[in-house]
């Protein structure tokens, strides 16, 4: 009996032990099935490129002069010769004030120049006499010398009295006051018959327009990344070289190009910012003083960086880092790296990459450091060929588990 159940228990291990060989498979190939295929990611080839690098700031349109017109000789308003707010160009009439008083003193400062060249004709006609009679000994020096003075008084006389005539000139054509610049005045004047006082009274205030300066900012950091970028091309960069646009509030572009007028040479403590400002031609006024803009400054290129697709980078612990490949082509490896700034295209990048290398751009979320992958070239659009199978089955998976 004891036999018997011994061949029983041999029968039915190896009854099991062929069924689990059937059902199994051998370990080799179990082990071979579960390695898992290569991983299809989408690779791009590093290159450095020098990049242009758009700059937006906000600013505020300023008028390229404020004007006060003062009344620079006193009298009474007889008249205004614009409606105040109005834009007026250069050299037209704005206001009359009473000339009279004027006129009665040009009148009287020809009169002392008429006596004056009087008083010198009869100096110079003395004077030639006693010149005459000294020379044959019959007049004496003394009067010699007082027939001189005589006639060097009455000229410096007549030369003061025409003086007094372009002064008066002058205070008369002064009560005519006209527009020292075009622009538009503003909504307040004095009214018609009010009192002028000479160089005191605000007429009225002007404000050109055209051109027009747009002032903005830019951080200390800012000026300093820029002047650094500027001091290590081969050709630093004019001002004439940056080109200088404007956006509207609602998005839209003023038509006209500007360019960079000036900049400060301080930064302002309360602000740690640095001004400047660009000049644009304004010659239909659409640019308003205090209006918000947008200033857009183009021209300035980063040289020599790379530039990675924003959707390759990851963060980490120790900061961004992108996936590429190893010298196989077959594996990866995860590279830190240090971003400059956005540009067109992605981020620019200056350290932890070199030319030629193949970076992972698409297929990031089934990769890890070691990888084994497949490359995949990208079209220039930056979308994989076909798409990777990754990336198909990512969407795949997420309608899964919704489901």
């Amino acid at each position: 009996m004891k036999s018997a159940g011994l061949v029983f228990a041999l029968i039915v291990a190896l009854a099991l032990g062929a069924a689990g060989y059937f059902y199994f498979g051998d370990p080799q190939q179990v082990a071979q099935k579960a390695a898992p295929p290569p991983v299809e990611v989408a690779v791009i080839e590093l290159r450095r490129a020098d990049v242009p690098l758009p700059l937006t700031n906000a600013g505020r349109v300023a008028g390229f002069r404020n004007v006060e017109v003062r009344a620079q000789v006193g009298g009474t308003i007889l008249k205004r010769e614009f409606v105040e707010g109005a834009t007026v160009k250069q050299g037209d009439v704005l206001f009359r004030i009473d000339p009279r008083s004027y006129q009665a003193a040009l009148d009287r400062a020809n009169a002392q120049a008429l006596q004056a060249r009087a008083t010198l004709v009869q100096a110079e006609e003395n004077f030639d006499r006693i010149e005459q009679l000294a020379q044959r000994q019959v007049a004496t020096d003394k009067q010699l010398e007082d027939a001189r003075a005589a006639r060097d008084l009455a000229r410096a006389a007549l030369l003061s009295a025409q003086a007094d005539i372009e002064t008066a000139k002058l205070n008369l054509e002064f009560t005519t006051v006209t527009a020292p610049v075009s622009g538009p005045t503003s909504l307040s004047s004095p009214p018609e018959g009010a009192l002028a006082q000479a160089q005191q009274t605000v007429l009225t205030t002007i404000t050109q327009l055209d051109p027009a300066y747009v002032n903005f900012s830019l951080s200390e950091s800012e000026f300093v990344e820029l002047r650094g970028i500027n001091q290590a091309r081969d050709q630093p960069l004019k001002r004439s070289d940056i080109d200088v646009t404007l956006q509207f509030g609602d998005g839209s572009l003023y038509p006209a190009k500007g360019q960079i007028n000036e900049a400060a040479s301080v930064v302002d403590p309360r602000t740690g910012t640095l001004q400047i400002r660009a000049i644009f031609p304004n010659p239909d006024g659409a640019l308003l003083p205090n209006q918000f803009v947008r200033v857009r400054l183009s021209g300035v290129v980063l040289q020599g960086v790379f530039v990675v697709p924003e959707r390759a980078v990851s963060q980490g612990p120790q900061g961004a880092f992108v996936y590429v490949l190893n010298s196989g082509n077959a594996s990866v490896m995860s590279r830190p790296i240090k971003l400059d700034r956005k540009v067109e295209g992605g981020w620019a990048v200056k350290e932890g990459l070199n030319d030629g290398e193949k970076l992972v751009v698409d297929g990031l979320l089934r990769i890890h450091p070691g990888a084994k992958v497949k490359p995949v070239p990208v079209n220039p659009d930056g979308e994989a060929n076909g798409r990777t199978r990754a990336e198909a089955a990512e969407p795949a998976a997420s309608s899964g588990q919704a489901k």
